[in-house]
């Protein structure tokens, strides 16, 4: 049986993971989110470990799909959704469609309606096998600015990246299907489901000249467009917030999870 992250008490919480897929990825931030809610989390369909085949004849239903089959497993009817990133995306349509099961939406750094990639990311997305090396390199370099930006001392830095690396030893990205995701959420109108969502929806951003993979501009749409949603921002953090600072984004997203469910 494929293994999901299921663990905390409380209001249930799924977190849909970013375009890498793996939700080992996030365990820091799944273990703290854990302090205020159950929590559960799982891998993208089609990726090792997901138990759950990317069908091309779905489209982006297949995310939402297996979003549906992970509440079902799970014994939930109704949760909150947090989406990472690409994870945004399919939490925001999933609300759209599904409003009654989604008891709180939280969008944190994903592409907003409107959003088109860079040049440089819609070439990775064209070839995504012989991009890997440039996109390795540049992203070394993303990521290094954001780690010394967002935590305070070499040690602490160093920690973070021998934890992120190592993840992406163990757990690698497979290219070519992190692409399909990308052209097929540029498949949803997403102007179409903001305004199609009620329930209570949090946008988290870092900071705009930090995130270098998703403009603010961009996920700042969700707060536009969205009745009634709020926005939080995380200074000193770009795109990978919630992974270099997890007890500051799971406070924010367990506060607005359990206030709005007292």
């Amino acid at each position: 049986m494929t293994k999901m992250f299921d663990e905390g008490s409380g209001p249930p919480l799924v977190l849909v993971q970013p375009l890498q897929g793996r939700w080992e990825w996030m365990r820091p931030s799944l273990v703290a989110l854990s302090k205020y809610a159950r929590v559960i989390s799982y891998t993208l369909c089609g990726d090792i470990g997901s138990g759950a085949r990317m069908d091309p004849s779905q489209g982006f239903s297949a995310f939402t799909r297996q979003l549906e089959e992970v509440m079902e497993r799970a014994g939930v009817t109704r949760a909150a959704l947090c989406g990472v990133s690409f994870g945004g995306v399919v939490a925001a349509h999933y609300a759209a469609l599904q409003p009654e099961r989604v008891s709180h939406l939280i969008v944190a750094s994903s592409p907003g309606p409107g959003w088109e990639p860079t040049a440089s990311q819609a070439a990775y997305v064209a070839r995504p096998w012989l991009s890997l090396p440039a996109l390795a390199l540049t992203g070394v370099g993303r990521v290094g600015i954001e780690i010394a930006a967002a935590l305070p001392g070499w040690g602490a830095r160093m920690g973070f990246a021998l934890r992120y690396f190592g993840a992406a030893m163990r757990f690698p990205m497979l290219p070519h299907l992190m692409a399909r995701r990308v052209r097929l959420m540029q498949e949803v109108d997403l102007a179409a489901d903001c305004a199609r969502i009620k329930a209570p929806t949090l946008v988290i951003t870092g900071d705009a000249s930090l995130d270098r993979v998703v403009p603010v501009a961009s996920t700042k749409e969700y707060v536009n467009q969205i009745r009634g949603a709020r926005y939080a921002m995380m200074d000193r953090t770009g795109h990978l917030g919630s992974l270099t600072q997890p007890d500051r984004f799971a406070r924010i997203v367990g506060e607005f999870v359990n206030a709005s469910s007292s």
